[in-house]
């Protein structure tokens, strides 16, 4: 009992388990446009330079420049260490988490905000500049924690993800817009939500494809969004705006519904990628560890 009563204190975070924490850290994002902006960052800048401004050291990831090895380090460790310099540049990395009420259902919120620690964490330890939002009520204000970066504001992260609000009716394609009324700045946009809405994405995806964001959608169903198992006569009532739906003999209704949901992934899919984007859909019940370390990373999200 004392031993798990000391391993509840030393966890940094509830959404992120110390083991997965540590993985993730050895980890960045892997954009497919280097949409950077004039700062430091861990992105070296394609316009050359000549700065021996020392700024940081980060862990190596396989693929990085090995001029860039910290040879005295790797001989007293056996262990590579990457230098950062003032010439490197940075890279913006949105998250926009959407808390609206179809999302509180079956442990999708709480998916959408491990997976947004997560991709934060990666941008911080490599010194981009992280800013997230969260979107449940329209008529209020965005839930945001803007340009944090670094080791240092990692809990702060955590903080505001832990901290959401939840419920409400703001459909994901306003809240793009509203974001994009705040946001300044180059780089990757991780939209996280079950894109239930009435509005089309055609526009929020083309604003942030014109504001140099590279979008990294993530749908995220339960499921028994997936995979429905309803028969008989049943009355639907929308959680956000509580209209309500007289279905008759469900069961038959099955297949329509995989239609609409897979054309919708699919579409998802379509405008994300014409955008110079990805998109991908999992289930809230998809274990954490696989969506990170597997599918993502198999993917080539991240590296």
């Amino acid at each position: 009992m004392e031993t798990v009563e000391k391993k509840q204190k030393t966890q940094l975070t509830t959404l992120l388990a110390n083991d997965v924490l540590a993985r993730v850290e050895r980890l960045r994002l892997n954009p497919t446009r280097r949409l950077t902006n004039r700062s430091r960052g861990e992105h070296l800048s394609g316009k050359g330079g000549a700065s021996t401004e020392f700024v940081d050291y980060r862990d190596y990831s396989p693929g990085d420049d090995v001029r860039y090895v910290d040879w005295n380090i790797f001989s007293r460790l056996n262990r590579p260490y990457m230098k950062q310099y003032r010439h490197e540049e940075e890279m913006h990395v949105v998250l926009l988490v959407d808390a609206s009420s179809s999302m509180v259902y079956d442990g999708k919120l709480k998916r959408a905000q491990q997976l947004a620690a997560a991709l934060g964490v990666m941008g911080m330890m490599n010194l981009e500049r992280v800013s997230a939002y969260a979107c449940h009520n329209k008529s209020g204000e965005l839930q945001s924690v803007s340009g944090i970066t670094g080791r240092v504001s990692i809990r702060r992260l955590f903080e505001f993800l832990e901290g959401i609000e939840t419920g409400g009716d703001f459909p994901i394609d306003e809240a793009v817009e509203a974001v994009l009324r705040r946001h300044t700045g180059r780089g990757i946009a991780v939209v996280l939500s079950d894109f239930f809405t009435f509005g089309g994405m055609e526009r929020p995806l083309n604003m942030l494809y014109s504001a140099g964001l590279e979008v990294f959608g993530i749908q995220v169903l339960a499921p028994a969004e997936i995979e429905p198992e309803v028969a008989g006569d049943l009355r639907f009532v929308d959680c956000e705006n509580g209209m309500t739906l007289d279905i008759s003999s469900a069961g038959e209704l099955l297949g329509i519904y995989q239609e609409q949901r897979l054309a919708l992934q699919n579409q998802l899919e379509t405008l994300c990628r014409s955008r110079s984007g990805r998109f991908v859909s999992i289930s809230s019940h998809d274990p954490l560890p696989w969506v990170l370390f597997d599918l993502l990373r198999r993917r080539g999200w991240i590296r």
